[in-house]
């Protein structure tokens, strides 16, 4: 069984003890065996980025943009390569992991770009004779800690402006998905990063993520997980005075009015609700529908998804890949058995047999349900979508604003008045009309609201405010 190593201070380095990465479509598929770092091995990784920060830093933005470009240019040439790694680490169907792929890809040739746009401001100041000088400077090292369901966009899009900005980088990949994370380090070293640039440290949160949280050398956090771990996190990095940015989770309305065309709204909702086995934190999980479509939706939504494939992502004609492992599948269903308990009608959701022994489930509807019910309230992170009816558009603006989430938010109308008011009235980071509230562009920020998100977005020119340190130099003429 292939061994995969840690990588620190440009060298692959063994582990205490390693875990296996198992396909979720076939667990007899051991992608390999990727190497758990100690709290020791991580202090090393992150002593070599602080090390390799005192040269990274001053760096000429023509080397950052010709490691960033060159990277980019790799995973391109190698998506179909590396799109069906991450389909066997994930269980994303092959079209969406290849199409992950080049999203990291562009990604990491938008902010080559970026690199050489570093640029600051020189005004006049109110006192006579001085001159202030506004310039933007790396933070130092960076920790960055990632998770399971987009394995290599999410690290792609940390990673990238951190480089670019002059920072030096340690991550740590969610212990589900490694390989992914893995194959991306070695081509960034192989491209040229100096050594301690980047650092690839693996394994458990509870020993890799809480030394990069509480290293007094560590200078900065960038998180995508769990509120719960979330929460931790910024508690601890308040204490050790760390700059920190959180991405945590939705559960992201999506509202269709009486005048929407019913087959554009069906779509948007199968596809924000269910693509990805429903596992985004931008994924429809709220449909809040108005009276008059109510039942149409409902029964167009069903038809749809008994049309739908699900099996082994590899499967070229594979629509709905597997949850990603046995833990998550009984969270789905326990989601499921619990809305049934509090009154909810359930639509799908069962388990679907298969060829290989892995983590499939139908797609799950839930309707007859109120904004006080669990299914309603928590996020379920699978393939789980409840129906909330409404009576006209201040209802289903005020229900979806209910709730202590606001990533992305959706709707489908014909209305322009409706669309507008509800693009500035509704309580989240990212609004779609008339298609699914999952999938954005990498050149624009990325970000929600209340407990979705805090800090600087991600993503796009809006990626230097976490990035970077603002410094601001007064200088009188002298003998300057």
């Amino acid at each position: 069984m292939t061994q995969f190593k840690n990588f620190i201070g440009g060298k692959w380095v063994d582990g205490n003890d390693s875990a296996p990465n198992v396909n979720p479509s076939d667990t007899s598929d051991v992608i390999g065996h990727f190497a758990r770092a100690s709290a020791d091995q991580t202090q090393k990784a992150i002593a070599s980025a602080r090390s390799a920060f005192r040269t990274w830093s001053l760096s000429a933005p023509q080397q950052r943009f010709d490691l960033l470009d060159q990277v980019g240019s790799t995973i391109l040439a190698r998506k179909n390569e590396l799109g069906k790694l991450l389909a066997r680490e994930e269980g994303k169907t092959l079209a969406e992991a290849v199409g992950e792929v080049g999203r990291a890809g562009q990604i990491f040739k938008f902010f080559a770009g970026e690199a050489l746009r570093v640029g600051g401001e020189i005004v006049p100041s109110v006192r006579p004779g001085l001159t202030v000088e506004v310039t933007r400077e790396p933070l130092g090292v960076i920790g960055l800690i990632t998770p399971w369901n987009f394995p290599i966009a999410i690290p792609a899009w940390k990673i990238a402006p951190a480089l670019a900005y002059g920072n030096c980088v340690v991550v740590k990949p969610a212990e589900l998905v490694p390989g992914s994370v893995w194959e991306l380090v070695k081509i960034i070293a192989e491209a040229g990063a100096p050594a301690g640039v980047i650092n690839l440290v693996m394994g458990k949160g509870s020993v890799v993520g809480e030394t990069l949280v509480k290293s007094a050398d560590v200078d900065a956090i960038s998180f995508t997980g769990s509120v719960g771990t979330g929460q931790a996190i910024a508690a601890q990095c308040v204490a050790t005075g760390k700059k920190f940015q959180l991405e945590m989770g939705g559960k992201n309305p999506m509202v269709v009015l009486d005048d929407a065309d019913l087959d554009v709204a069906v779509e948007a909702c199968i596809n924000g609700a269910f693509y990805s086995t429903g596992q985004r934190c931008t994924a429809s999980s709220r449909l809040i529908v108005t009276s008059g479509i109510h039942d149409r939706f409902v029964e167009a939504m069903q038809a749809r998804m008994r049309s739908l494939k699900i099996g082994n992502a590899l499967d070229e004609s594979t629509q709905i890949g597997p949850v990603v492992d046995a833990k998550q599948l009984g969270q789905d269903e326990r989601y499921i058995e619990l809305a049934c308990a509090e009154g909810g009608s359930v639509f799908g959701g069962g388990r679907v047999p298969s060829a290989t022994e892995g983590f499939f489930l139908a797609p799950a509807l839930v309707t007859n349900t109120t904004p006080a019910m669990t299914i309603n309230r928590e996020e379920v992170f699978g393939p789980v979508a409840s129906v909330i009816r409404v009576t006209d558009y201040n209802e289903a603006l005020a229900v979806a604003n209910d709730s202590p989430f606001g990533l992305s938010a959706g709707i489908c109308t014909a209305s322009l008045a409706h669309a507008s008011h509800f693009k500035r009235h509704v309580q989240a980071g990212m609004v779609m009309v008339n298609t699914a509230t999952a999938g954005v562009d990498y050149h624009v920020p990325f970000g929600g609201r209340k407990g979705s998100s805090y800090g600087p977005r991600e993503q796009g020119t809006h990626a230097r405010e976490f990035y970077t340190t603002v410094k601001t130099t007064y200088i009188a003429p002298g003998n300057v």
